[in-house]
């Protein structure tokens, strides 16, 4: 289990990681009813829901910081 940066919840890793299918085209593709991830400078990051993880693309430094991550 890892903690979502954005609003701090537990994300069970595996279970996102064992949610990834090829997609169309040959694209990996996340099951968001498990948590999504983002890889962002070398490190994946796993988040409870597209609303957490559009909220880090949109201001990564701001969450690491308030996370100790950065």
């Amino acid at each position: 289990m890892v903690k979502d940066p954005v609003c701090g919840k537990e994300v069970d890793d595996q279970k996102v990681d064992q949610g990834d299918t090829l997609g169309v085209g040959g694209a990996s593709v996340t099951d968001p009813s498990f948590g999504t991830k983002r890889f962002y400078q070398g490190k994946w990051y796993y988040f409870c829901s597209m609303a957490c993880r559009q909220r880090f693309i949109g201001s990564p430094a701001r969450y690491l910081e308030a996370s100790g991550q950065a």
